[in-house]
């Protein structure tokens, strides 16, 4: 099926309702179509059903619906249209189309970095910001999008016990570097004595982020295209470990943080951000939990995710650290997902001019939404951690 831009109105559009208070026919109506939504939703999550049969059911049903609470015929075709446009649209967008495979991470990172797109509305930094109670409070979007991310580097800087003074000779690796933004500002903040490497498995990240450092003179960074999980550098040999937001992408979660804790210096500091799924092991997952899950591996080339308590588990497991610190900072970062969308609204020069990437934007689009979903109620955490490696 083919989808045109208009479709990420659609995928805006329950956002976009918040307030509309409808009159008592349409309020029955809507609770008839709601119910068809959800059938379709389920339907098309599972595949079962051809997008043809799907637009017939949705027909029938709103014009029955619609025939309870005596709608006119237009108002009726008029609605039966839009609700099967948006069954369709939400049939393709519900099927993941990115999922997890040798390669593939790179692969994708290569393409986000080449389209410039994600640069655009994102800045130098792929991952999600830091919003305090304040900002909240105030609304998420008076805050500007680009500068919640430093605001998280510097939150996650804290909390892992980073100094400027006592780390201003610091090695530090940031594992998982993206384009090289938090690589460059801990490298500036630390000053020219510390040495920070960037590892990454895209060649267009670490051109991309070469490219910045040169142009911002910030001398003491570097890339390199190099796999977490083999690294080819010796046993302790950084004072610091950083990792934002790489863990999603891995195959093996213990033998990523094996490598990490392997790497660290004895008394170095380490600390990790990453997306996490609730602990299972005590409340199962419900067919729903399992489905959404599914979707948010398959759709940006995820193989897995585990949960803090997991994490902080393997961690433990190696023998090497001290007590790990762990947090869950959703309620500091949930606002990035929506605001992610937003900022393409308000300002849409970063892919209005790219018409093929419309139907990509549309999934990425889609995918945030479920992100701050499954986010707000509690299918997923977003994972902190901080600890020292032991010296004896």
């Amino acid at each position: 099926m083919k989808i045109s831009i208009t479709a990420l109105a659609l995928v805006l559009l329950p956002t976009s309702l918040q307030g509309f208070v409808p009159s008592p026919n349409a309020q029955t109506f809507v609770k008839s179509s709601t119910n068809v939504a959800k059938t379709i939703s389920i339907e098309g999550s599972r595949g079962g059903r051809q997008s043809t049969q799907l637009s017939m059911g949705v027909k029938t049903a709103i014009v029955k619906a619609a025939d309870k609470v005596g709608l006119p015929p237009v108002a009726t075709a008029a609605i039966a249209a839009a609700a099967v446009g948006t069954a369709g649209v939400k049939f393709v967008l519900d099927r993941p189309s990115r999922t997890y495979g040798e390669g593939t991470v790179a692969k994708e990172y290569d393409s986000w970095t080449q389209d410039g797109i994600l640069e655009y509305y994102w800045g130098e930094h792929i991952h999600l910001g830091y919003y305090n109670d304040e900002e909240m409070e105030a609304g998420y979007k008076k805050k500007d999008f680009i500068e919640a991310k430093y605001d998280f580097v510097d939150e996650m800087m804290k909390l892992g016990g980073i100094d400027l003074a006592a780390d201003s000779g610091a090695k530090v690796l940031d594992v998982g570097c993206g384009v090289g933004g938090t690589s460059r500002h801990i490298a500036k903040k630390l000053g020219p004595n510390a040495d920070v490497t960037g590892i990454t498995l895209s060649p267009n990240q670490v051109k991309r982020a070469t490219e910045l450092a040169e142009e911002q003179g910030v001398k003491n960074a570097k890339f390199t295209v190099m796999n977490a999980l083999e690294m080819e550098f010796p046993d302790n040999t950084f004072d610091i470990v950083w990792a934002c937001e790489s863990g999603e992408h891995m195959p093996d979660k213990e033998a990523y943080i094996n490598e990490m804790m392997r790497v660290l210096k004895p008394g170095g500091k380490f600390v990790m951000a990453t997306w996490c799924q609730r602990d299972d092991r005590e409340v199962p997952f419900s067919k729903k939990d399992e489905r959404d899950l599914r979707f948010l591996y398959e759709e940006w080339t995820h193989p897995y995710f585990i949960s803090i308590e997991k994490y902080a588990e393997l961690i433990d497991a190696t023998g090497m650290m001290n007590k790990v610190t762990t947090a869950d900072w959703v309620d500091e970062t949930i606002a990035s997902w929506r605001h992610s969308v937003w900022v393409g609204v308000y300002d849409p020069r970063g892919w209005i001019f790219k018409p093929t990437k419309y139907l990509k934007c549309v999934r990425d689009a889609y995918c945030l939404e479920r992100m701050h979903r499954a986010f707000k109620r509690g299918l997923m955490q977003y994972g902190m951690f901080a600890a020292t490696k032991k010296t004896d």
